[in-house]
Formats: structure tokens, C-alpha cells, sequence
């Protein structure tokens, strides 16, 4: 398995079908892999070799799609930063990583003194952006008009395609290493439901391509010769604008960007009907969001996706057919090349329903940390992926998430999982998102504590939404204190930073 196979089938079958449209950019097939060969081409004069990584930190583009592939195709992974991440973080996984080349686009060429600083061994810095190109860095455009294209390297299987950072809600982040294998398994794993991305689909990138999520459903659209639409960045204009004019079937998105959609006031006035197709994932969509989606698109098949950066990342599926009741809060039965287990303390697996730490094993599992031989034993243990998730597994085999295994509450001596919690918090109308966290208390050790943010317009005191808890669920679980900011702190892959707000709480606390 190697991932520019896909390229060269649709070189051979059709080269003159669209690759990708960026703004008023639109590419064949045919100019796709020109490209992309010229830039491997360029990549090897600057003395890129066999399994060295390259950077790129920069907004959705179609340099982007040719950079994840070009980077193969030259015989190097790649290494897709983060774009939230501070000029310290972003250098740290320069040096750790070992990366030389980075790719750069005008939002981030502010940063560069910095990583210049910070970063040492980053040796070369390639403009990526459409702007002009700052001194002391290498055009991307001259780059690949001033280079022959190189036949491809054909690196695949288990050699190293690309080191991708997790997004360190629990800690600093790690360079997780996938292989070849592990990208196409996930793909074909997730192309093999039928749902999704089918043959002469059209993709919009609207969530960040550095995501893993992205490349999933990019890597997918690549084997079938699908066509790819980039937006630069999530914003809800631009995404409908998008849609209307180059009317993609199917999109990637997390719920808080669906919300965000649907609930828009202009929402009604661009049509919206291309859409066939909608993966999501980051966390399960609540029933009322999920009611206003489908009225506002007719149709539409939402399949939420659950995985992790070390599962390459599809573990489970949560299907159309299967949002509905109880089950719209799981994460959907094990994707087609997916094993999952329950595996208790002990690492034997749990009895149906009990729960425990949520495993997988598979081709898409990674090879392991970057440099973290320690770590990667740890996660690895036992021939599974271990995801720090806690969850169990119903009658049925669908797998529900109760909670990361670290923000998983004690008080009093009870287990309380915050996805129960938060859960029962956004059945009230007037809450637009929560996070539920635990933290110190001099009685029960520690404490259920709420942090909601209120829809607009809206408004609730503690006692009524304690009072609103009491009714879904038991009365310890109910959050004894809360707070109410106006926005959540966020990962780039749209997950809530728990790290972050019990950071936040003991330092106000302090």
C-alpha cells in the first residue's frame, strides 16, 4: 500500500478530471501530478532524502493537497503542523521531529523569525502563500516551475509516510509515526461502508487539512480520484459560498462547526442541495442539532466517525441509518478494519456493558511515538491500541465513550464520567456548548464542576441548571459549582481543552 497510488490510477484512467479547485484555481488530474512531481523533484535538490520529514504550517489550500503528496513522491513524510499552536510549540516539533523544510503560507510568515530562533535545525523555510515572498525563503510557485518532475519513489508499506503531533489536550503533544499501511487502511476502511465518499465525489475541506480527521477523508477521495475543494479556513460564508458554487457532496466537519451552519442566519439564503454526504466527529452531535441538519439538508447521510492521531484515525463508525435513539450518543460499532475491545485494569476484556479502557488493533494502528520508545510500549501494551478513552460496548456492539480516562471524576468515592454530565447539560435550551471537569474539593475530594456557555439571548442560574440535572441524572453527578464564560477553549481538531479550564480554574482559584 503506498499513497500516491491513487494519482497514478487517476492519471492512467482520467487525467482530465478535476483534482481540486481553490478559489479561482482549478486543476486536472493530469496538472495535479505534474505538479506534484516537479515540487518532489525540488525537494531532493534541496537534499530532502528517503524518510526525512517536511513541515508545512499553513491554512487549507491546493498546495496543501499537492504537498501531501509531492512529499512521498519525492520519498520523505510529511509533517502537517498545527495552526494554533504557539511560535514555541510549533518549533518544538521542529527540533523533535527533526525537521529541516517547512512550507509556510502569508498567515504564518509573521512567525518566522522566531521559529528561525527557536528552531535551529530548521534549515529551509518554503513560501507556500499567494503574497510575495519574504527574503531568505524559497518560492513554492518557482520551485515547481524551475524543476523537472522525478519519477515517483513508490515508498510504501510500512515505511515511514508522515509524523503527525497530537493535539496535547492531556499534555505536550507527541509525534505519533504512521506508516503508508496505516493511512490506506483507514481509507479503504472507511470508503468500504458505502457511506461515504463514494466514486465521483466532490470534497470540501472546510475543517484544518494539518488534522488527521482531514486527511482521513482526503486520503479516501484520493484513492476513488475524487474531486477536492479547499476553503482556507472554517467560516460559515465562505463554506456556503462554496457549496453553491462548486456544490461538493460531501464535507468533514465537527458538531460545533454543523452547529454553527445550521443555526446561521443566512443559512437560507445559498443553496445548500449538492450536499449528499456529512462525516463528523470530535464528539457524538446532540438530537436537536442533529433534527435542525437534517431539516435544513434534506437527505443528508451524517455518519460520526471516533478514532484518535494513533488509529490513523477511524476506529469506530456511527452509520446513517443507525442516528437514532440511544444510539446517537455512541460512536457506532468498529469500522470495517477495525478491531475494538474493552479491556479492564487487567487487560482482559470486559464483560458487555461494564467499562473500561476502549482498545483497538489493526493495520491502521501506528508504529509509535516519535523518539518515546517508553511511551509507545505503554500505549501499545499487550498487542492494542489503548486510547485513554473509557467506554463500554452494548448488546449490540456499538461503543459508547464515557470519558477520556484522565478526566474521568472521583467524588466521594463514585466514578463520574463527564459525557454523562454533559449530556444531561445540553437538553436545556438555554445552554450552546459545556464542559464538565472535576476539581479539588475539601469534602469529597473532588468535585463535579460545570462550565456552560449560554446560547445568545439566553440565560440560567446554577440552581436551575442543578435542577435541570436532577432530572437525567443521579444527584451526585449533578455539578455542585459552575461557571460561565463566553467560549470554550478549543483544540485545532475542535475538541474542548479540559487541560485548559482546570489550568484556568486553579489559577483563579490561587
Amino acid at each position: 500500500m503506498y499513497l500516491t497510488q491513487g494519482l497514478h490510477r487517476s492519471l492512467q484512467a482520467n487525467p482530465e478530471a478535476i483534482a481540486t479547485i481553490y478559489k479561482d484555481r482549478v486543476r486536472t488530474y493530469a496538472q495535479h501530478v505534474d505538479r506534484i512531481a516537479r515540487f518532489a523533484g525540488a525537494l531532493q535538490k534541496l537534499g530532502v532524502q528517503a524518510g526525512d520529514r517536511v513541515g508545512m504550517l499553513s491554512m487549507n489550500s491546493d498546495r496543501y493537497a499537492e504537498y501531501l503528496l509531492a512529499v512521498p513522491w519525492a520519498g520523505a513524510a510529511v509533517n502537517p503542523v498545527n495552526i494554533r499552536w504557539s511560535p514555541a510549540e510549533v518549533a518544538y516539533s521542529m527540533t523533535d521531529s527533526e525537521t529541516h523544510v517547512l512550507l509556510i503560507d502569508d498567515a504564518f510568515v509573521p512567525m518566522a523569525p522566531i521559529l528561525r530562533e527557536k528552531a535551529p535545525g530548521l534549515t529551509t523555510l518554503i513560501h507556500c502563500g499567494d503574497g510575495p515572498t519574504p527574503e531568505g525563503m524559497l518560492s513554492y510557485e518557482d520551485l515547481v516551475a524551475g524543476s523537472d518532475p522525478v519519477p515517483d519513489a513508490y515508498r510504501g508499506g510500512d515505511d515511514l509516510a508522515g509524523v503527525y503531533y497530537t493535539g496535547g489536550t492531556t499534555g505536550f503533544p507527541k509525534g505519533v509515526m504512521l506508516s503508508h499501511t496505516n493511512f490506506v487502511t483507514s481509507g479503504l476502511g472507511t470508503i468500504a461502508t458505502g457511506e461515504l465518499l463514494k466514486a465521483g465525489a466532490t470534497l470540501l475541506h472546510a475543517a484544518p487539512m494539518f488534522h488527521l480527521a482531514d486527511l482521513a477523508a482526503w486520503c479516501g477521495l484520493t484513492i476513488l480520484g475524487g474531486t477536492h475543494v479547499m476553503v482556507p479556513y472554517f467560516e460559515p460564508t465562505s463554506v456556503f459560498k462554496a457549496i453553491e458554487q462548486h456544490r461538493p457532496t460531501d464535507v468533514l466537519l465537527v458538531p460545533t462547526m454543523i452547529q454553527i451552519l445550521v443555526d446561521h442566519p443566512d443559512s437560507n439564503n445559498y443553496d445548500l442541495s449538492s450536499m449528499e454526504r456529512m462525516l463528523y466527529g470530535g464528539s457524538s452531535i446532540s438530537e436537536g442539532v442533529l433534527n435542525r441538519t437534517k431539516a435544513r439538508f434534506p437527505g443528508l447521510r451524517l455518519t460520526q466517525a471516533y478514532g484518535q492521531t494513533e488509529a490513523s484515525p477511524v476506529i469506530t463508525l456511527l452509520l446513517p441509518d443507525d442516528h437514532e435513539g440511544s444510539r446517537m450518543r455512541s460512536g457506532g460499532r468498529a469500522a470495517p478494519h477495525s478491531e475494538v475491545a474493552i479491556l479492564d485494569l487487567d487487560g482482559k476484556e470486559a464483560a458487555r456493558g461494564n467499562v473500561g479502557e476502549i482498545c483497538c488493533k489493526g493495520a491502521h494502528v501506528m508504529q509509535g511515538y516519535w523518539n518515546k520508545p517508553e511511551a509507545s510500549a505503554e500505549a501499545l501494551r499487550g498487542g492494542w491500541l489503548h486510547t485513554g478513552d473509557l467506554g463500554y460496548v452494548d448488546a449490540d456492539g456499538f461503543v459508547f465513550v464515557v470519558d477520556r480516562l484522565k478526566d474521568m471524576i472521583i467524588t466521594g468515592g463514585e466514578n463520574v464520567y463527564s459525557a454523562e454530565v454533559e449530556n444531561a447539560l445540553s437538553k436545556h435550551p438555554a445552554i450552546a456548548a459545556s464542559a464538565v471537569i472535576g476539581v479539588p474539593d475539601e469534602q469529597y475530594g473532588e468535585r463535579v464542576h460545570a462550565v456552560v456557555v449560554l446560547a445568545p439571548g439566553q440565560q440560567a442560574t446554577e440552581a436551575e441548571l442543578a435542577a435541570h440535572c436532577k432530572e437525567h441524572i443521579a444527584g451526585y453527578k449533578v455539578p455542585r459549582s459552575f461557571e460561565f464564560p463566553e467560549a470554550l477553549p478549543m483544540s485545532g481538531a475542535g475538541k474542548i481543552l479540559k487541560r485548559e479550564l482546570r489550568d484556568s480554574f486553579a489559577a483563579a482559584r490561587a
